[in-house]
């Protein structure tokens, strides 16, 4: 949204083409100047039907509003508008790669399959004549590169989608008993039961901490946690699940330890970037995406992928180091401050969209 909002600002038409909206009311997007077209779009799964469907929908959206730049975020919007912005000579593309998923995580039979039946495609989407491909980490243009999908001349590396730093203003502690708090969707490749075990080890070591899940259902992803895992999670007691959380400055201003154990292949995760900006020390796992939004030691502690005692173990050493968790996250901020503020990730995009037209105008 404030990259769309800037790029209104300096004279862009904007259209949103969109599959899900979330909270965000469309009459609101009507509001602030922004045309609108409704692409169907079923996410963490393939069918045939169903993508047939999206592919011609983007085909007639791009056919209709006849773009200068199409910039298209996740998997399914730049593989099939990246095929379809070729077809139709777009003149400039922006394909952002907001972490590679389950997909690249995964080295059973199906995954190796799917990534070769892949292959093609991320080869045509990758390579428009004027592109730039926006990633949120190394590791994954690394990969991207190696697979052979993509040249590093169109690599582009903007770390995350930025945070708004203004909106983060309580960095003291809370009074009261310590709170670890894990916010993201409740999928199993999030880590979201390895954050449990590490609860269920340091309640059984007699450690005083309150452990909170703050997230959604994702039923649509194929490693999401359905309602009666949630109620399993409930019974068992180890962790207090809030549920989703809009107020994400406030819920941060409430807690002492921010916890992502995640193994998802991250591009850049939001819960992280904004644990910096709230000024808390984390800790997360040293994998791709993960690892690049914190300073290791220094704003928080990386710990390995699926590790529960690990995972314990970091965290009980930063509820047991109050001057040191205080420390790391005074220099989270500081690195939130450098890093991660959405004015700079806006100006990156407007930079790139001016570069592109430039080409196509040489």
């Amino acid at each position: 949204m404030p990259i769309a909002e800037a790029s209104l600002a300096k004279g862009f038409n904007v259209v949103i083409g969109y599959g899900e909206l979330g909270a965000i009311d469309p009459a609101l997007l009507k509001q602030k100047g922004f045309k609108t077209f409704f692409i169907p779009m079923q996410r963490g799964r393939i069918n045939i039907f169903e993508d047939l469907k999206t592919f011609f929908y983007i085909w007639k959206f791009f056919k209709r509003e006849r773009p200068d730049i199409v910039h298209l975020v996740t998997i399914k919007p730049y593989l099939y508008g990246g095929i379809i912005s070729r077809l139709t000579r777009v003149p400039c593309l922006v394909s952002a790669v907001s972490g590679l998923g389950t997909l690249f995580v995964h080295k059973d039979f199906k995954s190796k399959l799917l990534r070769l039946i892949l292959y093609p495609f991320y080869r045509l989407a990758f390579n428009h004549v004027n592109q730039k491909v926006i990633v949120q980490n190394k590791q994954d243009a690394e990969i991207l590169v190696q697979w052979g999908v993509l040249n590093p001349s169109k690599i582009k590396l903007i770390k995350g989608s930025g945070v708004n730093l203004k909106n983060f203003k309580n960095f003291d502690e809370p009074n009261g008993t310590l709170v670890v708090t894990f916010a993201a969707r409740l999928l199993r490749d999030k880590g979201v039961y390895e954050f449990v075990e590490a609860a269920r080890l340091l309640k059984q070591k007699g450690v005083r901490a309150r452990f909170w899940v703050a997230g959604d259902l994702d039923v649509k992803n194929p490693t999401g946690l359905n309602i009666n895992d949630l109620n399993k999670l409930k019974t068992a007691g180890y962790v207090e699940i809030l549920g989703h959380q809009k107020d994400i400055p406030e819920l941060y201003a409430r807690s002492h330890i921010v916890c992502l154990p995640s193994y998802y292949r991250e591009g850049l995760p939001k819960a992280l970037i904004e644990a910096a900006a709230a000024g808390r020390a984390v800790v997360t796992t040293d994998v791709a995406g993960c690892r690049d939004a914190v300073i290791p030691n220094k704003t928080g502690l990386l710990v390995p992928a699926k590790d529960p005692q690990k995972l314990a173990n970091a965290l009980q050493w930063l509820l047991e180091h109050p001057q040191e968790r205080i420390a790391m996250g005074k220099e989270a901020r500081k690195f939130a401050e450098k890093e991660f503020s959405i004015d700079t990730v806006v100006q990156n995009h407007l930079h790139i969209y001016q570069d592109l037209l430039s080409n196509n105008q040489s």
